[in-house]
C-alpha cells in the first residue's frame, strides 16, 4: 500500500498554505493565532506523516488536523480573558453589530459552522468533511441545511436560535 511521501507533503502544504490560513483564521479571528494554528498543524502533520496510508486522503487528513488545532485553540483561549476584552467590557455602549457573512456564520452553532467553513470556504466534498470531523455523511448533511437554514433566517433578520 503506497504512503504519502516527504515530496507530496510539502508540496501540498506549501500548495495551500494560504488557504490553510484563511480557514484559521476563519475559527481564531486574529492573525498571530492563525498562523500559530498552521504552524502548529503542520508541525503536526510532518511528524504524523507515516501514519498516514492512503495518499488520496492527505487533504481531508490534514484539514482534520487544522480543524481540531482551531478549536484546542479557541477551548484554550477560553480559559482567560485578554486585557483587550476587559477594557471593551468596560464600554457603556455595545460596538456595533457587523452583519457581515462571516459574523453570521460565527453565531451559528459550532458544528454548523465549521461544515459551512470546509463547505464553502475550502471547498471540500460532503465525504472529506465527514472524514474531517469524524461524522457520517448524512451527519454532515443534516449540519450544513441546518446551518444555512439558520444563516438564511439570520439573513432575513431572524434570530439565531
Amino acid at each position: 500500500m503506497p504512503t504519502v511521501t516527504d515530496n507530496s507533503l510539502d508540496s501540498f502544504l506549501i500548495e495551500n498554505q494560504a488557504r490553510f490560513y484563511r480557514l484559521a483564521y476563519s475559527y481564531l479571528k486574529h492573525p498571530e493565532d492563525a498562523m500559530d494554528a498552521v504552524q502548529t498543524a503542520v508541525c503536526r502533520a510532518v511528524e504524523r506523516q507515516s501514519g498516514l496510508r492512503n495518499p488520496a486522503s492527505l487533504r481531508s487528513w490534514f484539514y482534520h488536523i487544522l480543524v481540531n488545532v482551531c478549536l484546542d485553540a479557541l477551548r484554550q483561549r477560553g480559559r482567560f480573558v485578554p486585557l483587550s476584552e476587559w477594557e471593551e467590557a468596560g464600554r457603556e455602549d455595545p460596538p456595533p453589530a457587523d452583519e457581515s457573512i462571516a459574523r453570521q456564520i460565527d453565531r451559528l452553532p459550532p458544528a454548523a459552522a465549521t461544515v459551512i467553513r470546509l463547505r464553502f470556504y475550502e471547498e471540500l466534498s460532503l465525504k472529506e468533511i465527514a472524514a474531517v470531523t469524524g461524522c457520517s455523511v448524512n451527519t454532515v448533511k443534516s449540519r450544513l441545511y441546518a446551518g444555512l437554514k439558520k444563516l438564511r433566517q439570520s439573513m432575513e433578520g431572524e434570530e439565531i436560535e
